[in-house]
């Protein structure tokens, strides 16, 4: 009952503490990931900011020069040069721009068109991007058909084996007039992916940005050639935490992929307001994906250690309270065996003296005084009985010397009775006679009456004799 109570309260205990344990590592992380998606979201703003502005700058510059088709190569070099996140530069003329040529595209950037662009690769100059005609190319129809700057999310219409980018786009307007082009600048996914790989909360955590369809545009684990959608993963809970996502959502939500448990901590990413920036709505959402085992990891493994020590905490009170308890019953039990030995009638068992002070002491003592008692009171029974069966053996030895006087007397009296029978038959004869008249013998009638007569005398004195010799016998006994 101890060790059930103990438990109990302990257990009690630890799930309030475990309980509040739980919440301030959620919160913790919460905030850990909210700080680490604030960054993230504003480093990629401001690495978008700073082509915005690179692009601004080259834009201005090269208005004045449409008409020069070589300066478009060099505004197109000096723009990719002065930003390491510029994976190229496009400047795209409409058909018939310049009268000796009917398309004109000025096409510098990093490394192989077919590679990775990193920040230190050669520059290469192209007349061409994609295996298509600039002018079937979304990010040269969108601008010229709306005259809006912007960003273009990444798009399917290439192909595959082009490293993964976003571009703005910056129509081509002189003042005005229509646009005539179109300026895009191409960030490559691989440098923002790198930017944002750097961004983690714990190990094992990683950064995706996703496109308002689901669509993944920054994610470490993924092939961004491939174009892969969030809303079309197998697992439910991650296919609801997708849908959260692009919702436009800000909060977190538990998933499951490939037999691991996850967070998804999520919000839109919004880009900073600047004069004269565009800000339309790129419906992107960030997200941390955060390993439950890197959230809750310590916290299980303080669960296991803290479970585990009241365990054996536990065990050890069970059983140092099973050592006491059996150290205490231990006169309990021994007098429950002299118990038995004395109910058997060893009144004699002897109880040792108690050296404890408590009350199983004391009842030991106790019952050691009342077994003196009873052994005294035993042994004073037994003499008592001992003196009452020699003085029954006694009295029934009386009692049959009693019987055999009776039977002798009862003889004796039946034999002097049998003896005064003939005497007084014999005068009650001469009796008769003497009475009859007739003229018998007197004296020798009175003769024989005499000696009959003194012959019943001399029976009846020998009988009171006799009698009072044994009532003399009897007072004295």
């Amino acid at each position: 009952m101890i060790v059930f109570s103990m438990a109990i309260l302990l257990m009690a205990s630890l799930a309030v503490m475990l309980y509040y344990s739980r919440k301030a590592v959620k919160e913790e992380a919460t905030q850990k990931a909210a700080q680490t998606l604030e960054g993230v979201t504003q480093h990629i703003d401001n690495t978008l900011l700073s082509v915005e502005l690179a692009t601004g700058n080259i834009f201005f510059s090269m208005l004045p020069h449409l008409n020069n088709p070589e300066m478009m190569y060099t505004y197109s070099r000096q723009l990719v040069e002065s930003n390491h996140f510029i994976a190229g530069c496009a400047i795209a003329l409409k058909p018939d721009f310049y009268k000796d040529r009917k398309y004109f595209m000025a096409y510098v950037h990093r490394g192989d068109s077919a590679g990775m662009a990193y920040a230190d690769s050669k520059l290469v100059t192209d007349e061409f991007f994609g295996y298509r005609l600039y002018t079937e190319q979304d990010w040269y129809k969108k601008p010229m058909t709306s005259d809006v700057a912007g960003w273009l999310n990444p798009n399917t219409d290439e192909e595959s084996k082009l490293e993964p980018i976003i571009t703005f786009c910056l129509p081509i307007r002189p003042k005005g007039e229509e646009p005539v082009g179109v300026l895009g600048v191409d960030v490559s996914l691989s440098l923002l992916s790198k930017i944002v790989a750097e961004a983690k909360p714990s190990a094992n955590s990683y950064c995706t940005l996703l496109d308002k369809d689901g669509s993944y545009i920054i994610h470490p684990t993924i092939n961004m050639r491939m174009r892969e959608n969030a809303l079309t993963l197998s697992e439910k809970s991650a296919k609801e935490a997708a849908q959260a996502m692009v919702s436009g959502e800000t909060g977190y939500k538990p998933f499951s992929q490939n037999g691991k448990d996850f967070y998804v901590f999520y919000k839109p990413f919004k880009r900073t307001v600047i004069p004269g920036r565009t800000v339309e709505d790129l419906g992107w959402s960030a997200g941390i994906i955060y390993p439950e085992d890197d959230i809750f990891g310590d916290y299980k493994s303080l669960t296991y250690y803290v479970v585990g020590i009241a365990f054996f905490g536990l065990l050890l009170l069970f059983l140092f309270s099973c050592y006491i308890i059996h150290q205490q019953l231990q006169p309990l039990l021994m007098l429950t065996r002299k118990a038995k030995e004395i109910a058997k009638g060893n009144y004699n068992e002897p109880i040792p003296d108690s050296h404890q002070v408590d009350e199983i002491g004391r009842l030991q003592n106790n019952f050691q005084q009342m077994q003196h008692s009873l052994a005294n009171h035993i042994g004073e029974l037994e003499t008592l009985k001992i003196k009452l069966q020699k003085r029954g053996e006694e009295l029934q030895a009386a009692y049959k010397q009693a019987q055999k006087a009776e039977r002798m007397k009862t003889a004796f009296l039946h034999n002097m009775t049998n003896q005064m029978i003939a005497p007084a038959d014999t005068i009650d004869k001469d009796v008769d006679q003497l009475c009859s008249g007739e003229n018998p013998d007197i004296s020798s009638l009175t003769n024989d009456i005499v000696v009959k007569g003194g012959t019943i005398a001399s029976l009846l004195d020998n009988l009171i004799t006799l009698s009072d010799e044994d009532f003399v016998k009897g007072g004295s006994v």
